[in-house]
């Protein structure tokens, strides 16, 4: 009894934790000219061990991108295949499951072991499902960055790493950080 008791906490507790998942993302690139530009991006992309799927929509040059369930995605990997292309993120919305919790302006939540900051954001309580869009230097325009560092008065929104103000919540110095709107 006692095994199948451990063995049944222990499952559960592995299920907990890895409720907290990315689920997709549609992405955006900049610069595309044709379809061969495309190709080249999904390509790119479709090698990435934790991409499952990609529909494409040429006319937004935008790629719908579904990973795998249970693997971590890596969200700098997928600005590094676009770049390495030829071209630039110039939006990128990430959905995810998430343990139900409150979010709040200028906390850090991790999700799927990535953390993420909260700009403009009004505490709210959230149920499971999550979009949001990220904002960090690599994934919009220049103008829209220097509109998001006004947003905060943290310093990790100007480096993407952990400064001694996000301590606060428990991250360690340097941590990848990405910033995120509502």
């Amino acid at each position: 009894m006692k095994k199948y008791l451990c063995c049944l906490l222990v499952g559960l507790s592995f299920a907990l934790a890895t409720t907290a998942q990315i689920t997709k993302a549609t992405l955006q690139a900049s610069g595309l000219t044709c379809a061969l530009c495309a190709k080249a991006v999904y390509s790119n992309l479709s090698s990435l061990p934790f991409v499952d799927s990609i529909d494409t929509d040429l006319n937004a040059s935008a790629f719908v991108i579904a990973f795998k369930k249970g693997m971590i995605v890596d969200i700098d990997a997928l600005n590094k295949k676009v770049q390495d292309a030829g071209f630039s993120i110039a939006s990128l919305l990430v959905s995810a499951h998430i343990t139900p919790g409150k979010i709040e302006l200028d906390k850090h939540i991790t999700i799927g072991q990535q953390v993420f900051h909260f700009l403009n954001v009004k505490s709210q309580d959230v149920a499971s499902e999550i979009t949001f869009k990220l904002v960090d230097q690599a994934f919009v325009s220049a103008k829209e960055f220097k509109k998001v560092i006004t947003l905060t008065k943290m310093q990790c929104v100007k480096t993407g790493r952990a400064e001694s103000c996000c301590a606060a919540d428990g991250i360690k110095e340097s941590t990848r950080i990405f910033h995120a709107i509502i």
